[in-house]
């Protein structure tokens, strides 16, 4: 997590924005929260939304040391845009997703504490996602919410979200409900970028070739015309 100079709330106490502890343990893991990170942060432009990674969220008004720091989490109806930390009795809303990228040395945490946790602040659904298949045999395991209890999600779909989550090797991949679209990662956008240019590029340049075709033919006929006239019509 980042160092950040932590600043006192307006009752004076101090809620810090880093236990500068690294953000992950694994470039698995670290490319997977930052990947699953950018994606939401992408689909969920411009709405009042926001999309957190790794940031502490406070819990409890007047207790600095209650505080958790999901991996990535997603909260609705607040201001869109990052934060050094969140803290839930100022902004009003609790996450609606929450996702741990998950490992054998943070199993029981993820599985235990942090579940019961979440399951208490009413988080909607909480995604343990498990890169290198350390202890989900299917690498991802979903909960969603009912009444006060957490209930396994069979289908993989996320209803704050409207996504079908699918794993994607030691990602995520994320499709939109309302048309099959996947969500695209960054390396993914930047190839789609490129075949775009390309496929751009390429169109210039039969235009050009289609371009010069026509001048050449109109040289011709010009030509022709100075040495014959006009070309009768039949």
């Amino acid at each position: 997590m980042t160092a950040v100079v932590p600043t006192p709330s307006k009752s004076g106490i101090i809620y810090p924005s880093s236990d500068k502890e690294p953000v992950a343990e694994t470039y698995d893991h670290l490319y997977a929260i930052l990947t699953t990170l950018e994606v939401l942060r992408q689909y969920l432009l411009n709405r009042r939304v926001t999309v957190l990674a790794n940031q502490f969220l406070y819990y409890a008004e007047g207790f600095p040391k209650l505080r958790v720091a999901p991996d990535v989490m997603v909260i609705y109806d607040v201001e869109s845009g990052g934060r050094d930390n969140y803290k839930i009795w100022e902004e009003k809303q609790v996450p609606k997703v929450i996702f741990e990228i998950t490992s054998r040395s943070t199993q029981d945490e993820d599985k235990n504490t942090k579940k019961k946790l979440y399951e208490a602040l009413e988080v909607q659904e909480y995604w343990l996602f498990d890169p290198k298949g350390e202890w989900i045999s299917q690498k991802l395991q979903g909960y969603r919410l009912k009444g006060d209890v957490y209930e396994s999600i069979t289908d993989y779909q996320s209803e704050p979200l409207q996504l079908r989550l699918a794993v994607e090797g030691k990602l995520i991949g994320f499709y939109r409900l309302d048309n099959g679209q996947k969500l695209l990662v960054p390396d993914e956008l930047a190839q789609a970028l490129k075949e775009e240019t390309l496929k751009r590029q390429e169109a210039e340049e039969q235009a050009e070739q289609e371009r010069q075709r026509a001048a050449k033919l109109e040289s011709l006929l010009a030509r022709y015309k100075e040495q014959f006239g006009e070309i009768p019509e039949e």
